[in-house]
């Protein structure tokens, strides 16, 4: 029998690779649903919902370090996750969460599923505390993800937009990882639901070689056909030394895919994604 989901944040990149992928599945807009608000998630009608697919966020990472983005962050990435938390629990719903490798500080690579908690910003700080809160429920997916590519505005559209106009960029050499597309988070999340998986907290990136941020854009230059252009390293804290509230982040994103890859799941390589999104961006 299948299963009924409830997309929240179903405009931004992930909810809306999610739309596609379930076309039958609910969603609302703030009118109709504010999770921020607990009366609002507590009143609203989940009757013959099997799934929540927590795709909202409050991604501004920079802005979490501003007093009003704060509060923002906190509310969006903790306090509305443990409202659905709690309606989850009431009426017997699964609840799939996407978290961030903010969580952690980015000294053990790769990072594996039951690593502890140690986020070095308010950003990584209110991811963690809302991972905390769906840990408590029996029925929970976590999705820990990095360097998220989509529909909107995303590095590599940013650095494409860059070659076109012949800039040569320099760009952040000691921050290693991987790209995961939506198309990548999706498939993970499909397989997760209709597998039978275990529930509980997954790694879940593209496949291949880690690369830095200066790395990856070489390879869309290269793919793109801009090969004339030169990319130079810089490391960090040099590329931030001049700007004020700047949130620091974790130099190690890269993320044990065994966890998922042992349930069945086959990871792609992300030049293959990165390769895929090129040609339909440069059609």
């Amino acid at each position: 029998m299948s299963k009924s989901y409830f997309i929240v944040g179903a405009n931004g990149q992930l909810g809306t690779a999610l739309r596609q992928q379930y076309p039958q599945a609910q969603f609302a807009d703030i009118g109709e649903l504010d999770i921020t608000n607990r009366e609002s998630v507590e009143s609203f009608d989940w009757s013959g919902i099997d799934v929540i697919l927590n795709a909202a966020a409050f991604t501004n990472v920079d802005g979490a370090e501003t007093s009003e983005g704060r509060l923002v962050c906190w509310n969006v990435n903790a306090s509305a996750v443990s409202n659905l938390a709690r309606v989850c629990l009431k009426h017997d719903m699964a609840l799939l969460h996407i978290s961030s490798d903010y969580v952690f500080d980015g000294t053990k690579v790769p990072h594996l599923e039951d690593e502890v908690f140690s986020p070095l910003s308010v950003y990584g700080a209110s991811k963690a505390a809302g991972d905390a809160v769906v840990m408590t429920l029996d029925k929970h997916y976590i999705l820990r993800t990095t360097w998220v590519i989509g529909e909107g505005k995303n590095f590599v559209r940013t650095m494409l937009g860059l070659a076109e106009k012949g800039v040569s960029p320099t760009v952040v050499s000691d921050q290693v990882g991987r790209l995961t597309f939506t198309s990548e988070l999706v498939r993970a999340i499909d397989h997760l639901l209709t597998s039978g998986a275990p529930f509980g907290t997954y790694n879940v990136t593209n496949s291949g070689n880690v690369a830095s941020w200066a790395e990856i854009t070489r390879k869309i230059f290269e793919l793109a056909g801009h090969s004339e252009l030169t990319v130079t390293d810089i490391s960090t804290a040099d590329y931030f030394a001049d700007k004020e509230g700047i949130a620091p982040r974790p130099l190690g994103s890269e993320m044990s895919l065994e966890k998922i890859q042992a349930t069945g799941f086959t990871s792609r390589d992300w030049t293959d994604d990165l390769t895929e999104y090129l040609t339909k961006e440069t059609a």
